[in-house]
């Protein structure tokens, strides 16, 4: 599932101009603006309070308030998730939320390596706490989300084994080290098992296999790192089954699932039982002798599903994953997403004033690995770069103020598509 990188919130071009001219007569970087009760009453909590919530009840499995499993949700990639967390916790009842969760972009080699001040908040939540756990979705390759064909994604594959990309993974971990956040949890190349990115398995699984290895080699040769990789396909078998890209137990800390509630009319015994599904999962997990996890969860195919949210929350419970985080937007989410009212309802109330921790031993240590070079795959004639297409919000024509100017006025302006005929409209 690709990470909605896009704003939620966007204002008419007529405002823009006066806005950014006095967005150079703020504070600085700490000045939030629209952080306030106001957008907290406007975007997130558009699902309706149910009313006082009872205390859960114990789980099957007998869980108990120490063993309850570390969660989290993803409430958008940049600075504004670290702010929604606190709203997040408050509209559970003060549960605690030890996960926070974001994505590097995968469209340039410099955003891959942690572009300047983009994970500044997100480090400095993680280091506020210490049972806190910081999760980032890294891309394998730039140009991720861009349609590359299988031939040039085996070329990729290949170089990428040979160590052309070491550079990027390096100054990536160098970066976090600095940032004083060494024992991140990289979900590195996820859902490699479908089609949607460009580093996906499939055109070559053993390539894959090399370049994940060649990476975690390069990132764990920095001094100062404790990072966790955590391997995490899509549930189901999808373009190729996921244990045939699975790099070996020598680089693979946690072996994570994505898995929404797809696709349509499956129920959530046959997601369980269905081929490379959540059992499958769980399974290789114990044979490798690796705790599991859930980095993306949530509705997706069958609408406001209580039933599902239900199933899916003792699963969990169940089976004790080292974290998980739902994915909180449309239509997904269950608080900034008003179209899932009833299994909002469920969430909330099994999550409601939750606190606990692991089981310090939940966490795992990360694998030292041989410092052997891979041998390089010979590689196939590339196949011409496809021009990238300028991508926009649906309505909008984007103006690229860039994060900077976006940080300081709360939103991105753009220019509406239809201004001829409605120009007094407001885009929010």
């Amino acid at each position: 599932m690709a990470a909605r990188y896009r704003r939620l919130r966007r204002w008419p071009v007529y405002a823009a101009a006066g806005i950014v001219a006095a967005a150079a007569l703020l504070a600085g970087p700490g000045h939030l603006v629209g952080s306030g009760a106001e957008e907290d009453a406007r975007t997130p909590g558009s699902v309706p309070a149910p009313g006082p919530l009872p205390t859960p009840a114990p789980t099957a499995t007998g869980a108990t308030p120490t063993s309850f499993p570390a969660f989290g949700a993803y409430l958008d990639y940049s600075w504004r998730g670290v702010v929604r967390t606190d709203r997040f916790s408050r509209w559970l009842g003060g549960a605690e939320l030890r996960v926070g969760r974001t994505y590097l972009a995968g469209d340039l080699w410099s955003n891959i390596e942690g572009a300047p001040r983009f994970l500044d908040d997100w480090a400095k939540w993680r280091r506020e706490k210490s049972n806190r756990i910081f999760v980032l979705n890294v891309p394998m390759m730039e140009r991720n989300e861009e349609d590359v064909s299988d031939a040039e994604v085996r070329h990729l594959l290949r170089r990428g084994a040979a160590g052309a990309f070491d550079v990027h993974f390096r100054r990536l971990a160098e970066r976090l080290v600095e940032l004083r956040v060494p024992d991140t949890v990289l979900v590195l190349g996820w859902e490699m098992n479908g089609i949607t990115y460009t580093h996906r398995c499939g055109p070559d699984p053993e390539a894959w296999k090399a370049y994940w290895n060649r990476i975690v080699g390069t990132m764990r040769s920095v001094p100062g790192q404790a990072f966790r990789f955590d391997f995490t396909p899509s549930r189901g078998r999808d373009a190729v089954p996921w244990t045939e890209c699975y790099p070996g137990d020598d680089t693979v800390d946690i072996i994570g699932m994505d898995s929404y509630d797809q696709p349509r009319g499956m129920s959530f015994d046959e997601q369980v039982s269905e081929p490379y599904g959540l059992q499958k999962h769980v399974d290789f997990a114990k044979e490798h002798g690796k705790p599991i996890s859930y980095p993306e969860w949530g509705l997706f195919r069958n609408g406001d599903n209580p039933e599902y949210m239900r199933r899916m929350l003792a699963w969990m419970d169940e089976h004790k994953p080292v974290y998980n985080t739902i994915t909180d937007y449309c239509p997904h989410g269950v608080w900034q997403c008003g179209q899932n009212p009833r299994a909002a309802q469920v969430y909330r109330a099994v999550l409601y004033g939750r606190t606990g921790t692991v089981p310090p031993t939940a966490l795992p240590v990360p694998t030292p690995v041989a410092t052997a070079v891979p041998t390089p795959v010979p590689e196939p004639s590339p196949e011409p770069e496809p021009t990238p297409e300028p991508q926009t919000t649906p309505g909008c024509l984007s103006l690229n103020l860039g994060d900077w100017v976006e940080y300081l006025i709360g939103g991105e302006p753009c220019i509406r598509d239809d201004w001829r005929s409605d120009w007094w409209s407001f885009s929010w």
